[in-house]
């Protein structure tokens, strides 16, 4: 199965604008709703393993995470980081991981709850200085090496429009 995941801030026009043709085996995650934040109670690793106790639709994303080869994330870039949807998701995938740790490149991370390794490209959007990209850039590695990741790539545009034809 290839499955590939594609996570996005844009609106459902925009997307539809730029998103590839997407067959059966595709997942996107967009913001359909109000995305609850985490509130940091371990219910996906003590009470629900592998699924967030927050039912709003987006409980499932730490399994979507272990099932995709391939993760496309397209976020504007927000002073070096991810959009406030695109993080919150992030934050809501930690049922992909389990809740003890280990040291990888002198760093603590999490162990992974699958053996699922997937790659990603971020492409990120909109005006950002070349402090903000090199800490989006680093951002992103961290979260490649907490989630196993096998390659990892990061793209920026001055504007969504620019990604159409690069997914």
């Amino acid at each position: 199965m290839n499955m590939k995941l594609i996570m996005h801030d844009l609106s459902d026009a925009d997307f539809k604008h730029i998103a590839p043709a997407l067959n059966q085996e595709n997942a996107v995650i967009g913001s359909r709703g109000k995305i609850r934040h985490c509130i940091g109670c371990y219910g996906c690793w003590i009470k629900t393993p592998g699924v967030c106790v927050i039912k709003d639709g987006y409980e499932n994303i730490g399994q979507l995470f272990s099932k995709c080869d391939e993760m496309i994330v397209i976020s504007k870039c927000v002073y070096g980081s991810y959009s406030p949807f695109i993080r919150n998701v992030w934050d809501r995938s930690i049922p992909y991981l389990l809740p003890y740790f280990v040291t990888a490149n002198h760093e603590t991370h999490h162990k992974q709850r699958y053996k699922n390794q997937f790659s990603k490209n971020v492409y990120f959007y909109g005006t950002s200085t070349e402090a903000e990209r090199e800490m989006a850039e680093r951002l992103v590695k961290a979260n490649s090496i907490s989630y196993n990741e096998k390659n990892t790539r990061v793209y920026f545009f001055n504007s969504f429009e620019e990604i159409e034809g690069e997914i």
